[in-house]
């Protein structure tokens, strides 16, 4: 047993040109060449390392992607203004929606997109971000935001930095893209919105053809256009209901059953960030929706809604999850109200149901 050990210690290996190497020698070898690669590599290596890391604890402050937001929905929704002012359109269709209605995409939506996405992302490279259009292009040459809003710095008190993992983006680059195309721009709005845990903190509704900016921080602040605007006055005898133009009849019928022995008048109306202002700013009592919309189109309003003692939820009567791990579908309908939330949903839900 002594005698197989030594022979494994000095045993040799013959190379081509005869000479004898021991595997003493082979392991000085193979450890000289790691070190050598190491040291080659080592800025390679340090910076995948940083990445990695970065990837797993990078830590962003809510005031800076909420500035991020104002600043890129008001430079995208100056594009959009743009390529609807000189009738450059470039439109195609994606498609029909489930109420059987073209979705049109247009020049307008994706230089949108371009501006929020690659924005967003130069700012905060490993944001959870989910726009309503796909497109991958270089962020090279691409200015990051400003993330030092004035307004957000002046209310930016209890602002302590939020896990990536627990970040999620949403961003609708032209809502009311069919409105647009129509030349019904005052239903046309550009939104983001953050949330936290599924939860929307912060939100922002550009209207580019009105020149307003709404955003509210929960538990922070609100611009001040939002300040004096509390919801309709509450009248027992009248209900007003805003919906989407693509399916007013179905709603207008399910409302009437559901508001028996009240006028109800139906109004409708492209675009959801611009039917949820419309709610807020009393015109109108309750905006629904009775069929799948996307989250993309309703989480600005809600973080707005939520800053402001205003209520969305789905029909059933459960708040929306806004966390990337989820489908951007929400399927169940929507209800938006300022006041009386749950007796308006209950007798929608039941209408709906009858």
């Amino acid at each position: 047993h002594n005698e197989y050990k030594s022979y494994l210690r000095t045993m040799v290996i013959r190379g081509p040109a005869g000479i004898q190497i021991s595997n003493t020698g082979v392991i000085v070898i193979c450890v000289t060449a790691l070190v050598l690669f190491v040291y080659t590599f080592r800025d390679s290596l340090s910076q995948q390392a940083v990445s990695l890391n970065s990837h797993v604890d990078d830590s962003y402050k809510i005031s800076e992607v909420l500035s991020a937001a104002i600043y890129l929905t008001e430079n995208s929704g100056a594009k959009v203004k743009e390529i609807r002012d000189s009738n450059q359109l470039k439109e195609q269709s994606k498609g029909e929606t489930r109420e059987g209605a073209n979705d049109p995409l247009t020049q307008g939506d994706l230089e949108s997109h371009r501006i929020l996405v690659k924005g967003f992302y130069k700012a905060f490279p490993n944001l959870h971000l989910v726009s309503e259009e796909h497109e991958e292009e270089s962020l090279e040459g691409v200015v990051p935001p400003n993330l030092k809003h004035p307004a957000i710095a002046a209310i930016a008190k209890d602002d302590p930095s939020v896990s990536v993992k627990d970040i999620t983006v949403w961003v609708d680059p032209l809502d009311a893209t069919q409105e647009y195309t129509e030349g019904l721009t005052q239903y046309v709005t550009v939104m983001a919105c953050i949330a936290v845990k599924g939860v929307p903190v912060a939100g922002v509704i550009r209207k580019p053809f009105d020149d307003e900016t709404y955003w509210a921080w929960v538990d922070h602040g609100i611009s001040d256009n939002l300040k004096d605007l509390h919801g309709s006055k509450q009248d027992d005898g009248k209900v007003n209901v805003i919906v989407s133009r693509s399916h007013a009849g179905k709603v207008k019928e399910v409302a009437e059953k559901a508001f028996q022995g009240k006028e109800v008048h139906v109004e409708p109306a492209g675009g959801a960030g611009y039917k949820t202002i419309e709610v807020i700013k009393g015109t109108q009592d309750v905006y629904t929706h009775t069929t799948l919309i996307k989250k993309w189109d309703i989480c600005a309003g809600d973080a707005i809604l939520r800053a402001i003692s205003g209520k969305q939820s789905d029909l059933l009567g459960k708040s929306i999850n806004y966390s990337y791990l989820l489908d951007s579908k929400n399927e169940n309908g929507l209800l938006v109200s300022m006041h009386d939330h749950e007796v308006y949903r209950k007798a929608l839900s039941s209408a709906l149901h009858q």
